[in-house]
């Protein structure tokens, strides 16, 4: 049976996509493939790309097979190839030409992605080496800024000090471990030693989305407030935040920006917020339209879920084995300006990527005494019975409501409960400001999109429930208190993917939707909206780069791919207050046990591992 004949009959539910059908029928047409075993190899790459993963390593292709209904798989298992199949120049190549795929240490790429790989990781390799410095003005600075501690090493001090010593930095930590305090101590010590060599720095704030933006820009603004700093290097912290399209520049009906390395962005030093959320080609984009002489700064936490698209970049480039260790000289740089233990940091062996590493590690905002802290540790660690512990133990802050069909009414009775505030809000006239505030307090969150544990189908019982106590007049699509969330960049109107708003009268009563943006509401005609959705729940993936004073977290009876540890904690860790969870106990230990895999080569291209 031909090759494409068979492919297509994989083409059902939870197997091929048509997309990856087309891409081999592309290759044996255009590139004259006729090898079965290499066109099912190009239908996988392209169906994992879809799943996320940036390459298909040969190794994976009988445990992916067996991901599909047993019917296609066998259908399909005879045609993989007994050995790696041989580069031909024209189809499969080395990447030394541009061929449609690209075989590479053992993994089957598109070509595209390859380079997109291969140019992320050499630009951080181009950007491992040391800037010069005054070791005793950076300690001055240092101790100026941070407070002497006598219970071990201050982690934000050692992640400023990292971060000013290097061209490109990653801060990592989880909730309440003072990534924006660390990152505003380290702009000002950027600041300082910009000014002392003579230099005003252009410095840029950025996001992957416009939610992540709005917080980023409100957190610099409140802390530069209380930070001592010097005269002149106050006025310099940027007090507003842009997504990474708005900063790139969307050109309309491409995929391409303004700036690039024929045009890069006019700046000196960019901090780049919630990095866990951005994906291989975005950042591969953002790298190029650096200049070379601009350093770079990543925020996220590592333990969260990978971004929407494919890849996994920050988890890549901070796969560090154990405990993080710096090389020997950057070891003692940090002992000379922190007063750290440099044998205690330092690793002979350490690759020069790590030099430019942080990780914050105490929570300041989840303590001994919180339950949402010690179940997000718990999680985060795969240790099933410290989450039972967790549940047990008596904290105020978490609750655990075992999953069954009187749960579920329950849940959208909650879920009534906890909307009802905004909508009270908007019916006593407050401004659109309080409205959106009121409305960020509580939030649901779902694993999935469809079905009645979907947010599609939560959205629908939602609704119908504000409806029924009267909260809400659904008359139509659109009415007054209803929130929706943007779906589809818009460079016109310069919403953005994530962006969320609500439906709201104006002075003279006309409906529009109103967005956050910096704590200054914009109105939106609704019939200039782009692509939207209603979002009283939304999925754990669209959460990141917000939290909510109290969040329900709901996981399907079923089991499913995508409910993984990070997902957990991820939903978790949205909670400043309340986290609820509904979900089967079964399912739940499963999920803490499974770990979210992404395949692609770039912590192997950055860590120097097979």
């Amino acid at each position: 049976m031909d090759i494409l004949m068979q492919l297509r009959q994989a083409v059902v539910p939870g197997g091929l996509r048509p997309l990856d059908v087309q891409f081999a029928h592309f290759l044996q047409q255009s590139g004259g493939c006729r090898d079965a075993g290499v066109l099912l190899l190009a239908a996988l790459t392209s169906f994992e790309l879809g799943r996320g993963n940036v390459c298909l390593p040969l190794s994976s292709v009988p445990g992916l097979l067996a991901l599909l209904p047993p019917d296609t798989a066998e259908l399909l298992r005879p045609r993989v190839p007994a050995a790696v199949p041989q580069c031909d120049g024209r189809v499969l190549g080395d990447g030394a030409v541009e061929t449609p795929l690209v075989l590479d240490r053992g993994r089957l790429y598109l070509y595209r992605y390859w380079r997109f790989e291969c140019d992320l990781a050499a630009f951080l390799h181009g950007r491992c080496q040391p800037v010069a410095l005054d070791r005793s003005a950076v300690r001055a600075s240092l101790a100026r800024l941070f407070d002497a501690t006598d219970s071990g090493p201050d982690w934000q001090q050692v992640a400023a000090a990292v971060a000013v010593s290097r061209r490109f930095a990653v801060i990592s930590g989880g909730p309440g471990t003072g990534k924006t305090t660390t990152v505003i101590k380290l702009l000002a010590l950027h600041i300082e030693q910009q000014l002392a060599e003579g230099r005003r720095p252009r410095i840029r704030l950025a996001a992957p989305t416009g939610k992540a933006a709005a917080r980023m820009a409100e957190s610099i603004a409140a802390a530069r407030g209380r930070l001592p700093l010097a005269t002149g290097v106050a006025e310099l912290i940027p007090l507003e935040a842009s997504t990474l399209h708005r900063l790139l520049g969307v050109l309309p009906g491409s995929r391409r920006f303004r700036h690039g390395a024929d045009n890069p962005l006019h700046l000196d030093l960019l901090v780049v917020d919630e990095a866990s959320m951005v994906d291989l080609p975005l950042m591969a984009r953002l790298m190029a339209a650096l200049p070379e002489h601009a350093r770079l700064i990543l925020i996220g936490d590592r333990d969260q879920l990978a971004s929407v698209e494919a890849g996994s970049v920050l988890g890549d480039i901070c796969s560090w084995p154990g405990e993080l260790r710096y090389g020997s000289k950057q070891a003692q740089y940090l002992a000379d300006v922190c007063d750290v233990d440099a044998e205690a940091l330092g690793d002979t062996g350490a690759p020069a990527i790590a030099d430019g590493l942080a990780q914050l590690r105490i929570s300041y905002r989840f303590g001994a005494d919180s339950g949402i802290g010690c179940l997000a540790r718990a999680v985060n660690a795969g240790d099933a019975s410290g989450c039972r512990e967790v549940w047990k133990g008596g904290y105020g802050d978490v609750r655990w409501h075992r999953l069954d069909s009187g749960h579920y009414q329950a849940l959208i009775d909650r879920c009534v409960a906890g909307y009802r505030g905004y909508l009270e809000a908007l019916a006593a006239g407050q401004s659109p400001q309080a409205v959106l505030n009121a409305f960020g307090r509580f939030q649901l969150l779902s694993a999935l999109r469809q079905g009645p544990y979907g947010v599609t189908g939560l959205n629908e019982r939602i609704e119908r429930g504000l409806s029924d106590v009267g909260l809400i007049r659904p008359a139509n699509a659109w009415y007054a208190g209803r929130p929706v969330i943007v779906t589809r960049n818009d460079r016109a109107l310069e919403l953005f993917n994530g962006d969320i708003g609500i439906a709201m009268p104006n002075a003279t009563g006309e409906l529009r939707v109103w967005f956050d943006q910096g704590g200054s509401p914009r109105p939106v005609l609704p019939s200039r909206m782009p692509e939207h959705e209603t979002v009283y729940g939304m999925t754990v993936h669209k959460s990141q780069g917000s939290e909510f004073d109290q969040v329900l977290l709901l996981l399907p009876p079923d089991d499913a791919p995508v409910l993984t540890r990070e997902l957990l904690y991820t939903g978790i860790t949205r909670a400043r207050g309340l986290f609820e969870l509904y979900a089967r106990e079964a399912l739940l230990e499963k999920v803490i046990d499974r770990r979210t895999e992404r395949a692609s080569g770039l912590a192997a291209r950055l860590w120097g591992m097979a």
